[in-house]
């Protein structure tokens, strides 16, 4: 999909009329035709397809509350019912909402791309074909640019799901090192990528990290990424880090076997790492980032890692190993280290890493926790703006206590069930080095067993963190 505007829907030259109305008058000449066809607008997202005039209009509702996402959900509904026609859709803006011309631009270009999105890209009939090009009616160069840095994102942000999407026999760990190595050559030179196995991760001494790969065939993969701004006025270097488990058994410590499959999507937060530095770079953002990403399978094999086994990390510290799958920690705790010591000065960590955040916030909003609450909130500031909700949680000293060991200087999960994602943050922040650093637990938004109503109506990758990274990289000063 392209983006361009017009003055007028006569100067657009469109196959397809869109529009969003939380009204059925707010095309007049239409409102007999769409309540003749049904048409609720208080039915966030229901859209339909009717004839006026030689020219095919599609209506979606938004409902009564009308933000963003509802903008989003209903610009997803016309993506799916123009599939079936597909060509140039012309969009009419709404001058008189309270939403601002720039929201709405981005909220339709989200909706569009995201709603139009196929998971079944091996299929044999192929991928639905999509709109093709939308006209933003009603805008100027201010739309226009708004647009077109949309759907960057969006088209990265769909990328990323693409890789969560990925079969694990397909998407290995060094599989997934290719990908990064890929997006990096098609960069024009704007990224770098190197990744490196075991022999480099042991000089490194990663035992944290390769204690959840033993039990696999596959190489891990360290994926390094960097992007170096052509000018930037800013001392700040971004420090993206990203669990990547291609595939998660949980390993001696076994999951049931319903919805196992759904394990190829633990590399969430490595493929939004990854999407999100394309991103920054196809913007060509001014601000200096590094994306670090832990690529591994979590697997029972005769070499796995066990309970009561000790591990040291790269910064030294000691962990016994309780439960082998409270694993993502484990990778997390070596890369982050990593990531500091190549120079980030603020990191962010994107990670599907506890079933109890799905539980606190289900499948629309990540927490975020962190060591400094103004780098915290800004993250999930800059998450809630993008679409990619956020909510900020708490670190309090007291939750180290759960990771107590008698024999280790800390161990990998505990027996309470009390504050399960907040003392998994408080394990990870022994490991941060000096600096603010926030932790995004994804597990709920990142990869969706069940489709969402809205504009994510299919299951699979959702590419949750990349559309906050772009947003983020942007506000950085």
């Amino acid at each position: 999909m392209d983006v361009r505007t017009a003055e007028t829907v006569a100067d657009a030259n469109a196959d397809l009329v869109g529009f969003a109305t939380d009204r059925p008058s707010r095309v007049a000449e239409l409102t007999e035709l769409l309540e003749g066809a049904g048409f609720d607008p208080s039915k966030p997202g229901e859209a339909r397809l009717v004839h006026h005039d030689g020219k095919r209009y599609i209506a979606a509702g938004l409902g009564h509350e009308i933000d963003a996402d509802a903008l989003r959900t209903a610009a997803g509904a016309v993506a799916r019912l123009a599939q079936r026609v597909g060509g140039t859709l012309a969009w009419l803006l709404d001058e008189d909402a309270d939403l601002p011309i720039r929201e709405q631009t981005r909220a339709v270009v989200d909706g569009l791309v995201l709603g139009g999105y196929d998971p079944g890209v091996r299929k044999t009939e192929g991928r639905r074909e999509g709109v093709e090009q939308v006209v933003f009616v009603g805008g100027g160069d201010e739309v226009f640019e708004e647009a077109e840095r949309a759907l960057v994102v969006a088209r990265w942000v769909n990328r990323a799901r693409d890789l969560a999407n990925e079969p694990p026999n397909e998407l290995t760990p060094s599989g997934l090192a290719e990908r990064a190595e890929g997006i990096a050559a098609e960069s024009g030179g704007r990224l770098t990528a190197e990744s490196f196995g075991r022999d480099r991760m042991d000089e490194l001494g990663m035992g944290s990290f390769l204690a959840v790969a033993q039990g696999s065939d596959q190489e891990p993969q360290t994926i390094v990424l960097r992007y170096e701004p052509d000018d930037t006025a800013t001392d700040v270097t971004l420090g993206l880090v990203g669990k990547a488990v291609t595939f998660d058994t949980g390993g001696i410590s076994i999951k049931p076997a319903l919805y196992m499959e759904d394990m190829k999507g633990d590399m969430s937060g490595g493929g939004a790492v990854i999407a999100g530095m394309g991103a920054i770079a196809e913007l060509g953002l001014p601000v200096r980032a590094i994306g670090v990403v832990g690529a591994t399978e979590n697997m029972p094999g005769g070499g796995s890692f066990r309970p009561g086994d000790i591990v040291k990390a790269m910064n030294g510290k000691t962990i016994e190993i309780v439960n082998t799958d409270a694993e993502g920690r484990l990778v997390l705790a070596d890369v982050l280290w990593y990531a500091r010591e190549q120079g980030a000065t603020h990191l962010v960590d994107f990670a599907t890493l506890t079933g109890a955040m799905e539980k606190a916030l289900g499948d629309f909003y990540a927490g975020v926790f962190g060591n400094d609450e103004d780098w915290r909130d800004r993250v999930a500031t800059a998450g809630n703006r993008s679409g990619d909700h956020a909510w900020p949680l708490p670190i309090h000293r007291r939750f180290r206590r759960y990771t107590d060991s008698a024999f280790a200087d800390l161990k990998n999960s505990s027996v309470r069930g009390q504050a399960i994602p907040a003392y998994a943050a408080s394990f990870l922040a022994e490991f941060v080095g000096e600096g603010p650093w926030a932790h995004i637990d994804m597990a709920g938004p990142a990869f969706l067993r069940w489709p969402r109503p809205d504009y994510l109506d299919v299951v699979g990758g959702t590419g949750y963190g990349v559309r906050l990274i772009a947003e983020l990289a942007r506000s950085l000063p």
